[in-house]
């Protein structure tokens, strides 16, 4: 399975994979994150960077940082 969705691709692995429930909710709210911050044009005015603080870029981060580390302790 190929996509954007981080929370669908954690979802899907084979049941000796499959991270926490926590873990899959912090990829959905990554997953939130894709067409938002991609498009300019997805906010009725304003650049996207506009609706972000730092407190978001940082709780994003920490959220990658989390699943990047359970994908290579599984060997993905």
């Amino acid at each position: 399975m190929w996509g954007r969705s981080v929370s669908r691709l954690l979802e899907n692995l084979p049941e000796q994979y499959r991270p926490p429930r926590e873990l899959v909710d912090a990829a959905k709210e990554l997953d939130r994150h894709y067409a938002a911050t991609r498009y300019p044009n997805s906010y009725p005015e304003g650049a996207p960077m506009d609706y972000y603080t730092e407190v978001d870029a940082r709780r994003a981060v920490d959220h990658a940082r989390r699943i990047t580390e359970f994908c290579r302790s599984k060997g993905l």
